[in-house]
């Protein structure tokens, strides 16, 4: 547990509720969704590396952790969401709650808001009620890919330097195809895992342990 990280995370969080809530001091409170993509990159990598090098790392184990912490707080999520969608949307948006619902259920939110017409900031969150977890979707389908790439360079005795590397090499072709894709593929870049993954990446990097200390006193301390 790492109650500063902790602390990051809630402030990540209370900026995008902020922003979603209206209030003008936070403009740019969406970029807290980039911060958790940091930080679960962070963490996962940690977890996976350190259970790895101590040799208890197994999928099971890892897939099963995932599944107690998010399946019951999201079963509970999607049913509250379909009951009060039943008394509130319109047909048309309750069928479409449905089809978010199963594709939220699936872990594919992502695909399926990027599928709409509209862009993210375009839906009308008021009949989009599970809007919100497409970063889920993201999360979910780079836990799907990262511990098998993982294990597999792990158990090719590839050092943490190694893997830095490889993976600053992920990080910079998945940042290129954010920055290319934005001004053309605008929904594809902001939906889409292979745009997203430079976030999660970063976050293992910095859990390799290659990257110097912060050294300055007042920049380690905030």
């Amino acid at each position: 547990y790492r109650p500063d990280i902790d602390g990051l995370r809630a402030v990540a969080v209370m900026s995008v509720v902020l922003f979603h809530a209206g209030f003008e001091e936070f403009p740019g409170g969406f970029v807290g969704v980039d911060v958790f993509f940091v930080i679960s990159g962070y963490l996962i990598g940690s977890i996976v590396l350190k259970e790895l090098e101590s040799g208890r790392f197994t999928f099971r184990g890892f897939y099963e952790r995932r599944v107690r912490r998010i399946l019951p707080a999201l079963f509970i999520v999607l049913l509250v969401t379909a009951l009060t969608g039943y008394f509130l949307l319109l047909p048309d948006e309750f069928v479409a709650l449905g089809q978010a619902s199963l594709a939220t259920l699936f872990f594919g939110s992502n695909i399926y808001f990027w599928d709409k017409k509209s862009t993210y900031f375009g839906l009308d969150i008021n009949t989009e009620p599970l809007l919100h977890t497409w970063s889920l979707g993201v999360e979910e389908q780079f836990y799907l890919f990262f511990p098998l790439l993982l294990w597999a360079l792990y158990k090719r005795g590839l050092s943490r330097n190694q893997l830095f590397a490889v993976f600053t090499l992920l990080f910079a072709a998945s940042l290129a195809l954010n920055l290319a894709a934005t001004p053309f593929y605008t929904k594809f870049s902001f939906y889409m895992i292979p745009a997203r993954a430079w976030e999660l990446l970063l976050g293992v990097m910095i859990a390799l342990g290659v990257l110097p200390e912060v050294r300055r006193a007042g920049v380690a301390g905030m």
